[in-house]
């Protein structure tokens, strides 16, 4: 899947439609609001860019739900990139098929959506045996019993389930590093692989590979390193700037450097280690660990995603406009809106408004909307390149 990536973004980027993707040569305009091909007769919409910089989850578990039509309508407008599932959205087999393949559908050719999932194994995968999925173990008890040839044999189920289903992203593997047995949302539940960080790169190495061979994206998480906390920033505020190592980059560092990342989810921690700022600014919105550390020093070029932008160590801490604006300034690509305790079906269009509004007003905003979206571009062309290869096998049987 990934032997042809660049090849695939090229044609994405030579296709012209509504939806079409400029090539490198941008308008001189300050406020970032269109991007011309080399001729300069193809144009995209602003928001249409913001849009795939949107992530969402959704009410609904069957086509028929008002929840559901909302995001096919936003998916079809351009409103939004893909989606989320939470358990909430799943009942059997057949009903998630016909939802994805609505999603696809309702989404331009050129650009499939995100279909994403969080099925890492043990205490968290959405996905049950009471759905008719087969169940994966933790992390922590598959680096335990077994070796990554192992490992990769068991995602391997996963992801082909996961395809099946009709999943393209999978918001795993975990990469922290196992420093505190004690860490309430890594540690307490088995989701890192091992306290060693080259064990954990080999094993999150098993996960991305097995999934690549069955067309599923995946997701690194939680840069820099959720592993030595003490507290749950789903549940507030964490500060890890006393307990963090640089141990726990290697994972990420080896993986990014074997090409083994399609996005980096980023953790709501605070760690001053690594900031820019004495404030207490997330890892997530500061500029200093996306753009300084993963960019510059890591050498990641591909997509940033945050993690969810609703949970409680944002939403308590920062108005909706200072967190989209300050994840987007330090570098984030895709903006993870779960949906889950206060669903806001409009988040689309908020987010729209303060990034086109921003945009309009700052020249680096814009160039930054910009560069998520050609990312975004490049990292859905492997998609396509997915989608074409299952249409050859059908095809040939």
């Amino acid at each position: 899947m990934r032997a042809t990536p660049r090849i695939a973004a090229v044609a994405v980027l030579a296709f012209a439609s509504a939806m079409a993707v400029h090539d490198p040569a941008r308008s001189e305009n300050p406020a970032g609001t269109v991007n011309e091909t080399a001729a300069g007769a193809e144009i995209i919409p602003l928001r249409q860019k913001i849009g795939q910089m949107v992530l969402v989850g959704f009410v609904g578990d069957r086509p028929s739900r008002s929840g559901v039509k909302r995001v096919l309508e936003q998916l079809e407008t351009g409103e939004i990139g893909g989606v989320l599932y939470l358990g909430r959205n799943l009942r059997n087999k057949q009903t998630v098929q016909r939802m994805n393949s609505a999603f696809r559908e309702a989404s331009p050719a050129v650009l499939p959506p995100l279909i994403a999932i969080d099925q890492e194994g043990g205490r968290v995968q959405r996905l049950r045996s009471r759905n008719g999925f087969p169940d994966t173990p933790s992390a922590r008890h598959i680096a335990r019993k077994g070796d990554p040839a192992d490992a990769k044999r068991t995602y391997s189920v996963l992801a082909e389930n996961l395809a099946g289903w009709g999943f393209t992203l999978n918001l795993a593997p975990v990469v922290d590093v196992d420093a505190n047995p004690r860490n309430p949302i890594i540690g307490r539940l088995g989701r890192s692989f091992s306290p060693d960080p080259e064990r954990v790169s080999a094993f999150a190495s098993a996960f991305v590979s097995a999934h690549r061979e069955h067309g599923v994206l995946t997701a690194l998480k939680h840069f820099p390193g959720h592993g030595s906390s003490l507290r749950d920033s789903h549940k507030g505020a964490v500060d890890i700037t006393g307990t963090w190592s640089e141990d726990e980059l290697i994972p990420f560092r080896q993986l990014i450097a074997g090409d083994m990342a399609d996005i980096v989810m980023t953790a709501h921690v605070i760690n001053h280690t690594l900031s820019e700022t004495k404030a207490n600014v997330p890892m997530s919105l500061s500029k200093g660990a996306l753009t300084g550390l993963l960019r510059d020093d890591l050498g990641f070029t591909g997509v940033i995603m945050s993690d969810d932008i609703q949970m409680d160590a944002i939403r308590w801490n920062f108005s909706l406009e200072d967190a989209v604006l300050k994840a987007v300034d330090a570098g984030t690509d895709i903006l993870l809106f779960a949906n889950d305790k206060r669903p806001d079906p409009e988040i689309p269009q908020k987010v729209a408004d303060i990034l086109e509004a921003a945009a309009a007003n700052d020249g680096e905003i814009a160039r930054k909307i910009d560069d998520a979206y050609d990312r975004i571009v490049t990292l859905k062309s492997d998609l396509r390149v997915a989608g074409d290869e299952v249409a050859d096998n059908s095809n040939a049987q």
